[in-house]
Formats: structure tokens, sequence, C-alpha cells
């Protein structure tokens, strides 16, 4: 059981710390300092850097709940709390999944073709739906350590 939380909770850590870092710092500084060009190029660059390891999160984060929700002794047993983590997990999980397969391909097809306009809506589209998973992140994480006390 040590293990799966020690999992789950790294790849917490490392998607919604990612996510925070993202579109609270990263992105204010890069929209003042970088013209749509490079700050295209940049967030490109950036995503496909942290996509693969969102993945790799998703799965860690997905099996580990799934293996100590079945140790526990199912959903019929566990307390409301889990379920309502599992939940909005996989609400994050399914917007992440859309951002991969619909924004972030018109983003890299932006700049690969150089059209900032179409490339510049994607991003936004990215932002919001980031700024939607990181709330339902950090929502999650307060239901998990407060959780057991409300329970």
């Amino acid at each position: 059981m040590k293990l799966m939380i020690m999992l789950h909770v790294l790849g917490v850590v490392i998607w919604v710390g990612g996510m925070f870092f993202a579109h609270q710092l990263l992105r204010p500084v890069a929209a003042d300092l970088l013209e749509p060009p490079v700050r295209l190029q940049l967030w490109v660059g950036v995503f496909r850097r942290f996509f693969p390891w969102v993945w790799a999160c998703v799965a860690a984060i997905l099996a580990s709940g799934l293996f100590m929700i079945g140790l526990m002794g199912g959903m019929a047993v566990v307390p409301l709390y889990v379920h309502a983590m599992l939940g909005l997990g996989l609400a994050m999980m399914a917007i992440f999944a859309y951002v991969f397969f619909a924004p972030y391909v018109r983003l890299r097809n932006g700049v690969a073709n150089q059209d900032w306009k179409s490339g510049g809506a994607a991003l936004a589209s990215i932002r919001q739906l980031v700024g939607i998973n990181l709330s339902l992140g950090l929502a999650t994480i307060a239901i998990a350590t407060a959780g057991a006390m409300l329970a």
C-alpha cells in the first residue's frame, strides 16, 4: 500500500505542480516578454517535454488509485471522499486527453505552418483547459488531505 501511495502522490505532484508552474508563472512571463511566434514555439517545446510526463503520471495515478481502492475492498466500501477523488481525477484525465489530441495538435500545426493566429487560438484554448484542470487538481488535493478528517 505504501508504494502505491508514493506512486500516487508523486504523479499528482508532478502533474498538478507542473500545471501550476506553467499556468501561474511561466505563462504570464512568456506573454510579457516574448512575441507571439517565439512564445508559441516555446509552448510547443514545453508541452513536448511535459506531456509525456503527464501521460506517465496519469497511468501511475489511475493504476495506483484503482489498486488502493481494490485493497480497501472496492468502491462499495470506500468513503465518499475517495469517490470524489476518483471522479475528479477521471474528469482531469479526460480534459488532458482532449487537450493533447485537439488543441495541442492545432498548436503544433499552427507553429509548423507559421500560422500564428491559429496557434495563438489553440494556446488560448489550452490555457483555459489547463486552468480548469489546475482548479480540479487543487480541489482533489484538498479533498484527499481533508477527506479522512471529514469521513
